[in-house]
């Protein structure tokens, strides 16, 4: 069987060094599709509908290969907490989840136009914040940029001075989700190199 070319659909360098540790060879085409959070959908609804977005209008251009699109958002009480606009709102996105527990959610799609195969999924992590004071949360804030994470924080950059402990999925809150990744991609026959 023909193997599909693999396509990331994502210019985060994060989610290519998540997927480079799958033995899979990949290339990077990153999709304009614009990212939506419909009010009536949970938070799993809206990262797989926006990573089936962006899957879509790569898949639209080349129909050969399989097209994997992925979203991954900061939950606090069902609430989308995105990428901050500037330094004041990061300071008070991480001051409302010190303490607490939130959710990260990646949504997955994987499309394949020619093949007429899709799959969808997504995968949630809890993560538990340590309690913070001021200077701690300004202290982050001056290690890191904040600006293009959700949540206004990174767990692979020192993470350790914020996060508590998780549950679940420690590469789903870098970006995607490699646990699931890998076995939903070992479903398409040749693909892994392994």
């Amino acid at each position: 069987m023909n193997r599909p070319p693999l396509i990331l659909a994502s210019a985060s360098p994060r989610r290519g060094n998540l997927l480079r540790l799958l033995p899979v060879e990949f290339t990077v085409l990153a999709s304009d599709a614009e990212e939506v959070a419909p009010e009536h959908l949970s938070p799993l609804e809206v990262c797989q509908l926006n990573a089936h977005r962006k899957a879509r209008t790569v898949a639209k251009k080349i129909p050969d290969a399989l097209v994997l699109g992925a979203d991954t958002l900061v939950f606090l009480d069902n609430e989308i907490l995105g990428k901050p606009r500037d330094r004041a709102e990061a300071h008070r996105m991480l001051a409302r989840l010190q303490g607490r527990t939130h959710q990260v959610v990646t949504g997955v799609s994987l499309i394949y136009l020619r093949g007429h195969r899709e799959r969808l999924f997504a995968v949630s992590t809890d993560v538990l914040f340590h309690p913070l004071t001021e200077s701690q949360i300004r202290y982050y804030l001056a290690k890191i940029n904040p600006l293009d994470k959700a949540g206004a924080y990174a767990i692979q950059e020192f993470g350790e001075l914020i996060v508590s402990e998780i549950s679940g999925s420690y590469s789903n809150v870098v970006g995607l989700p490699v646990e699931q990744l890998r076995a939903e991609l070992s479903e398409w026959p040749d693909l892994l190199s392994e």
